[in-house]
């Protein structure tokens, strides 16, 4: 039996994804590691204390603060970002020009650095919109931050259902908002729910958008016109003082853990509604 070359070459892709992962997975076991042996021994329960002080460098205040962040974040983008992907998909014209000037902006804005959304939240909430360092200009830069994220998401989950879906809807005489909302939203759900997890990640490990946005205030917000940090700001806070990089990586540790438990009842959610679907 002859040796072929595409023999080769499969055989080289296949050595050449598997070292990918290898590495890819390497360098993260390896950060996961090397913050969990530095961040676990200087966790105490000085870091649960309810008002943070120069002494405990508490995380409670930090933690109540990105929960209110993301929970207001979420509530502005995901009507706007899910809204305008059902016009783009179902409403507007596959040739209307506007329609993919849209598309290429969000695409667009979905690569922008972080420190420039921050810059521009700054210069308009902050300081033309009189709102201050606050816990309300925060989310709203972060509103604009994932907004192109939850659309570009939700128009792919919209684009994934079948055409079959729709055809069979308006065959039974239902109307193009009952078929969205009964027949296509159902089923891209898992999609959307995808994104907003998606969301929800890029929300708790923000840190420059928020600088210049919520501030650093270290208590917990009174209410949303009142300056607060969240737990990435209270990290770099923590690290850039250089007094206090052993708790800072102790917030690390609390940080992942936050994440995880955020991004797992969102994946919990994500599945109890996906099945209610079915």
């Amino acid at each position: 039996m002859k040796h072929r070359p595409n023999d080769s070459l499969s055989a080289l892709l296949r050595f050449l994804v598997y070292a990918a992962a290898i590495f890819t997975f390497g360098i993260l076991a390896f950060l996961l590691f090397y913050m969990l042996i530095q961040g676990v021994p200087n966790i105490s329960w000085d870091l649960f204390a309810w008002t943070y002080s120069s002494e405990n460098a508490s995380v409670i205040p930090a933690v109540i603060n990105t929960l209110i962040i993301t929970l207001l974040s979420l509530i502005l983008a995901i009507p706007f970002g899910v809204g305008a992907a059902i016009y783009l998909v179902e409403y507007a014209s596959k040739s209307n020009r506007v329609v993919n000037l849209i598309r290429l902006a969000t695409e667009t804005l979905s690569g922008i650095p972080s420190i420039v959304y921050g810059l521009f939240g700054y210069l308009l909430f902050v300081v033309n919109w009189g709102l201050g360092y606050s816990i309300i200009a925060g989310a709203l830069t972060l509103t604009i931050m994932i907004l192109p994220l939850i659309l570009r998401t939700t128009e792919e989950a919209l684009k994934s259902v079948p055409l079959s879906y729709r055809q069979g809807s308006f065959g039974l005489g239902a109307g193009r908002l009952r078929t969205i909302g009964k027949i296509i939203l159902p089923a891209a759900m898992p999609g959307i729910l995808a994104g907003v997890i998606l969301a929800i990640g890029r929300i708790v490990g923000e840190t420059a958008a928020l600088i210049y946005t919520s501030g650093s205030a270290s208590q917990i917000a009174g209410d949303l016109l009142q300056s607060g940090r969240t737990l990435s700001v209270h990290m770099y806070a923590l690290w850039n003082e250089g007094i206090y990089t052993d708790k800072a990586y102790a917030t690390a540790v609390i940080l992942l853990i936050t994440v995880l438990i955020i991004n797992s009842i969102s994946a919990f959610i994500a599945r109890k509604v996906s099945g209610h679907n079915i």
